[in-house]
């Protein structure tokens, strides 16, 4: 399986992500679209992974359109797609829905609680790192799949082929810290009150790679 990987800023890559992709053999490429305007072709797409980034589906840049194109043509197709912050934003509006500000500023850990039994496995609660004060509009064909204290959409599953996480569930301990050096000034104003050095402190939960797994192995179930 050729695993496409969209990666929208140097700070925020794939983490466990890559390690699920490698940890059952299949081929990742990543592309930086923001730096060089290149995407993979839905012919040679047989998952999409969309990471997070500091962008927004709503700004009209050339290769932000040539994205908004290639997820339509992938949801037509039925192409597993997961997407991350930027990226469940970036389906919702896709599928014809909003992305607007949030209730709240989220930067830092926070509990997220599951929503729907749709995604087998799942834990009730987990910590997530959130990095965000946009969220998506939640597709009316979609379930909601987990919501957090300050904000309700913080994720949605969509038939067994999409899955959309406004916050991040595939850090690991080396993409926190590089998150934090590169970006903390973006840490003010955030609800949950955490400094930058309590976020890297707080270090990431032993559950979270597992329930990253857990996500991925449910699109591509019965490929």
């Amino acid at each position: 399986m050729r695993v496409n990987i969209l990666q929208h800023t140097p700070n925020e890559g794939p983490g466990s992500i890559q390690t699920w992709a490698k940890s059952h053999g299949h081929e990742v490429f990543i592309y930086h679209p923001y730096q060089f305007g290149y995407l993979p072709t839905a012919d040679e797409t047989d998952f999409l992974v969309i990471l997070g980034g500091p962008i927004s589906p709503n700004d009209n840049l050339p290769w932000i359109e040539a994205e908004r194109g290639l997820v339509q043509e992938l949801l037509d197709r039925d192409v597993p797609i997961f997407g991350a912050c930027y990226g469940a934003q970036m389906i919702a509006k896709v599928l014809g829905y909003r992305v607007l500000k949030a209730p709240a500023k989220e930067v830092g850990w926070a509990p997220v609680y599951r929503q729907t039994t749709a995604i087998p496995g799942l834990p009730d609660q987990l910590t997530a790192l959130h990095w965000h004060e946009d969220m998506f509009e939640l597709p009316a064909e979609a379930d909601l799949l987990f919501a957090s204290d300050a904000v309700k959409n913080q994720g949605f599953v969509l038939g067994h082929r999409v899955v959309g996480l406004q916050f991040h569930f595939e850090p690991q301990a080396d993409n926190v810290r590089e998150m934090v050096v590169n970006d903390f000034p973006y840490i003010e104003g955030s609800v949950l009150g955490q400094s930058a050095q309590a976020i890297i402190d707080a270090g990431v939960p032993a559950e979270n790679e597992g329930v990253m797994f857990t996500i991925l192995d449910f699109l591509v179930e019965g490929l």
